[in-house]
């Protein structure tokens, strides 16, 4: 089954890194530090599907 949520925030955090990319945003701007957030949900959620999957 797919996994919606998953999805979710990668296409979030890619969006997001195309218009840093585009406009050349600066590491202290909300976009940049959305994608910082959503690098450590993407983290916590890959930790929790592997301790359900040992």
């Amino acid at each position: 089954m797919a996994d919606l949520y998953l999805k979710a925030l990668t296409a979030e955090r890619r969006a997001l890194w195309a218009e840093c990319r585009l406009k050349g945003l600066a590491k202290d701007t909300p976009q940049r530090l959305r994608i910082v957030e959503i690098d450590a949900l993407l983290a916590a959620h890959k930790a929790n599907q592997d301790a359900k999957g040992a």
